[in-house]
């Protein structure tokens, strides 16, 4: 019969629980939260319901913090099934002896099972908190339960959880409390309101000295660190909650879902100091004009700080780090380092900065004089137009283009079905600061190019899988970057400590954009500075407003690393090395070039990259082609399939790939003027 009995209770509880799942809304409706690559808070997101419910699990707290908490709210946590029967029994024989509750009995499952669904303080809901925590116990470990505690205790007003309490009342993440500071923390869910610090200070210390007293006479402090403890001044007011990054934290946010923690590539030490200095900068500018920044890691390509702007005013909350603007001369660098790769050229090679006209275009220089005959460096490190120009039309401007596309950037034209034109050398197209500066970052590793990272671990592991691609070569890349490391800074100065630093600054047309772009051997700094509807700001030139800015920043960045080396290839025209003739003079033969025919962009149409294709059957249970589609270029185009050549299709077919299996796979296209198109995809 008991045993029967026993079968019976279990089925029905098992059915209960079965039909009455616990509620975990409140516990799920926590604030997104932002983070830095340690864990450091950057910015939290207060709830739909209005509360600062911050996401914490065990590992973010202290130890002595938990200690004491466990010590004074539950001391059979860890041994007892979600209800304390010793518990109970010592608070149903005091509520007896004294004629009142004196202590309730509840274990900390029981406390999170109110919490999550709070109810009147009845026996009925007693029963009800205990059914939920034997609930949660056979739903959730130990350590997940106390996290829900940490995450959803009250600590007065629209403070939720232990992290929120922590930055709000100590201005610290609850990993650093002292245990006094844990003490107060630890007591202040009994009483959120008589004991709220900040309304009612002396009650917060009278609970918090209570707590440490009783902790030293169990053990659990010792009698110094309690009295430590007692003798730290009790918080009066509330801090703001941390807000660095706002623009990237609010990007990262609306990509995640709701509660998420996610952790961000940005380090908040150096978030703090870069905010400040841009800070120092746009107090300097009229009221309407934005400064961002961007720095980056070369190698990893983490972002490590990202100031969007101010965040106030009447643009600041545009995110100018990744708003498309006309780059001006910052883009410069790339025309001369794709030239050094494609072109007879090579940084002392002289080229004729003379009036020039390239059908009904007549670029001038910033100053509205000419030069004459001068070096490529010479060039690229005054920033001379005409000859930018004049190598750009040797290139061709729709390979410029589809260079920089094909590596990741994403690049507008001002009339975007139209063919690229020789103004591209002078910033003649729409690039954000983020691409812009990962582009120089590209030039800073060897000209390898790499996807920038915002996030970890996800964005990683996803560049980790995509195919490096290449911007230029290591000897282009190196020479820019020489001629860079060489160019005066603005101030006269050198930088800190005498190191290595490679810039170009850059203005747009009608003094719009003003930017620096920068790197040491380790980081890269991009700096953006302007308004964001685009209102012209005479005299702001990059070299006067942006540059000395991205110094400042530099000097903040970790002296690491050494300058780059030559590369094998690199000729070397110092002294006592003459250049091969045939690099010797760039102007050589008839002026322009086929190249800079008006050819529309070549890219590839299908599959488009990043795409995920289905591996069909065609008729006879063969595989079936995947069709391949490309737009713009001039033909006849070649298409490449992981690196092999396709076999050319038959007069008016279409071109078709039949993939030999499931997984990545690296589609290109050339076109006969030598533009590359290419797409990774993913068959399955």
């Amino acid at each position: 019969m008991l045993a029967l009995v026993a079968v019976s209770l279990v089925t029905a509880a098992l059915v209960a629980d079965r039909l009455f799942p616990p509620d975990l809304r409140r516990w799920q409706a926590r604030s997104t939260l932002v983070t830095d690559e340690r864990g450091e808070v950057l910015r939290a997101f207060i709830t739909d319901d209005d509360a600062w419910r911050l996401p914490m699990t065990v590992a973010d707290a202290s130890p002595s913090y938990l200690k004491m908490l466990v010590a004074y709210e539950d001391h059979r946590f860890y041994r007892h099934p979600g209800v304390d029967p010793l518990a109970l029994a010592r608070a149903i024989a005091q509520a007896v002896r004294h004629g009142r509750v004196v202590s309730g009995g509840s274990t900390l499952t029981m406390q999170v099972a109110r919490l999550l669904e709070p109810r009147p303080r009845t026996v009925g809901a007693k029963l009800v908190e205990m059914f939920r925590a034997v609930q949660l116990e056979a739903r959730f470990s130990k350590r997940e339960i106390l996290g829900m505690y940490l995450t959803l205790a009250p600590f007065g007003g629209n403070l939720e959880g232990a992290r929120a309490a922590s930055l709000a009342y100590f201005d610290r993440p609850p990993a650093t409390l002292t245990p006094g500071q844990a003490a107060l923390l630890v007591t202040l869910p009994q009483s959120p309101t008589k004991r709220r610090p900040d309304l009612a200070p002396e009650a917060a210390r009278a609970g918090r000295d209570a707590l440490l007293r009783r902790m030293a006479a169990k053990g659990v402090l010792t009698r110094q660190a309690a009295q430590e403890g007692m003798s730290e001044p009790v918080p009066t007011g509330r801090r703001p909650l941390p807000f660095l990054a706002p623009h990237l934290a609010d990007r990262l946010r609306r990509a995640a879902p709701p509660g998420s923690v996610i952790a961000s590539t940005l380090d908040a030490g150096l978030q703090r100091r870069v905010e400040a200095l841009t800070r120092d900068t746009q107090s300097t500018l009229e009221p309407a004009a934005e400064v961002a920044v961007l720095v980056m890691e070369t190698g990893s390509r983490k972002a490590r700080a990202y100031v969007g702007g101010s965040f106030t005013g009447p643009f600041g909350q545009i995110d100018m780090v990744a708003a498309p603007r006309s780059p001006g001369s910052a883009l410069k660098p790339f025309v001369y380092g794709l030239g050094f790769e494609a072109l007879p050229l090579h940084p002392e090679t002289r080229i004729n900065d003379a009036p020039t006209v390239f059908g009904d275009y007549a670029p001038r220089n910033f100053d509205g004089g000419f030069h004459g005959l001068v070096t490529v460096r010479e060039a690229l490190q005054q920033s001379l137009n005409v000859p930018a120009v004049k190598v750009l039309d040797r290139l061709g401007p729709a390979r410029f283009l589809g260079r920089l596309r094909e590596v990741g950037a994403q690049v507008g034209l001002p009339q975007p079905d139209a063919a690229p034109g020789l103004p591209l050398a002078l910033g003649g197209l729409g690039l954000n600061l983020a691409d812009l500066t990962n582009l120089y970052a590209d030039l800073a590793d060897g000209g390898q190019a790499r996807p920038l990272l915002l996030t970890r671990p996800e964005e990683g592991e996803r560049a980790a899988r995509r195919p490096a691609r290449r911007l230029m070569s290591p000897v282009a890349a190196w020479y820019v970057a020489d001629i860079l490391a060489q160019t005066p800074r603005p101030d006269g100065r050198a930088a800190v400590g005498g190191r290595w630093v490679a810039y170009k600054t850059g203005t747009s047309y009608g003094f719009r954009d003003a930017w620096a772009v920068g790197f040491t051997p380790t980081h890269v700094v991009g700096v953006w500075v302007g308004r964001p509807d685009g209102t012209p700001r005479p005299g702001a030139a990059g070299r006067d407003v942006a540059a000395p800015l991205l110094f400042r920043v530099v000097d903040l960045l970790p002296d690491r690393g050494t300058p780059p080396v030559p590369p094998p290839g690199v000729i070397d025209a110092g002294p006592g090395h003459a250049l091969p003739p045939a690099l010797a003079l760039f102007d050589r033969g008839a002026p322009g070039s086929t190249m800079a025919e008006a050819v529309a962009p070549l890219r590839i149409a299908f599959p488009p990259d990043g795409a995920e294709v289905e591996r069909a059957d065609g008729q006879g249970g063969t595989p079936a082609p995947v069709p391949l589609e490309a737009l713009g270029g001039r033909p006849p185009l070649r298409w490449l399939v992981n690196g092999l050549p396709l076999p050319e299709p038959s007069a008016g077919e279409e071109a078709g790939w039949v993939p030999d299996g499931i997984g990545f796979a690296d589609i290109a296209v050339i076109d006969s003027s030598g533009q590359r198109a290419k797409a990774t995809i993913r068959v399955r």
